[in-house]
């Protein structure tokens, strides 16, 4: 969990330098070192009369003024995120329900779901490494050893990197509303797949067809 909160902080600072309105909020960053899981203020579930069952939570809102509502989520794991893994789908449901444009931000991204999830809305964003706090330093010089682990890309602490606050500050502004676009075009269809009403093939195939996306 603090491995997790290591990339959900580093958003959050970078999302604190970026003009948009922003919901989720870590409240005590400056009380202890990240040996310890700090608290966190969760973004809303319930939005202008739209809500996400079971009480599920992104992990941040945004407010654009042109693209209205985006949700983001944030993965601090080593596998690759397919269209057809729980994190992905998860992030869809949420978004669905709540008409939010899904930004996706994590370590590596295969190009399948750049390829089915970008034409429908899907914002994504990689980060290239996996974080671990700073605390950990000792276990991750292990995870990095060529003889052990050999985890090249690994990084320490919750300071966001130059790429990742360009991203917020700068390219997801700009791009949002194109995806905004692309998301009411397409979001009955992510409904549909999130929700388990048609499976993975069926929605490849109605992507491939709607959008001429060629799959291989």
């Amino acid at each position: 969990m603090r491995m997790g909160q290591s990339l959900e902080i580093a958003v959050f600072r970078a999302l604190r330098q970026q003009p948009l309105l922003f919901f989720g909020h870590f409240p005590n960053l400056d009380q202890h070192a990240d040996d310890q899981l700090y608290s966190k203020e969760e973004p809303p579930t319930s939005v202008s009369g739209l809500s996400v069952p079971s009480g599920k939570r992104l992990d941040f809102l945004l407010v654009h003024p042109s693209a209205g509502l985006a949700g983001i989520e944030v993965k601090n794991i080593r596998e690759w995120l397919y269209p057809n893994r729980a994190e992905p789908l998860d992030l869809l449901f949420k978004c669905c329900h709540l008409n939010a444009v899904p930004i996706l931000i994590a370590r590596r991204i295969p190009f399948v779901t750049f390829r089915l999830l970008q034409p429908c809305g899907l914002i994504i964003h990689q980060t290239y490494r996996q974080r671990y706090p700073s605390a950990d330093c000792e276990l991750a010089a292990k995870a990095r050893h060529k003889r052990l682990l050999g985890y090249h890309d690994l990084a320490l602490g919750n300071d966001p990197d130059e790429r990742l606050l360009r991203f917020l500050r700068v390219n997801l502004p700009a791009i949002l509303p194109t995806a905004r676009t692309r998301f009411e075009r397409s979001r009955e269809l992510l409904a549909d797949y999130a929700n388990a009403r048609i499976n993975y093939a069926q929605f490849a195939s109605e992507v491939a067809r709607r959008f001429a996306v060629q799959l291989e």
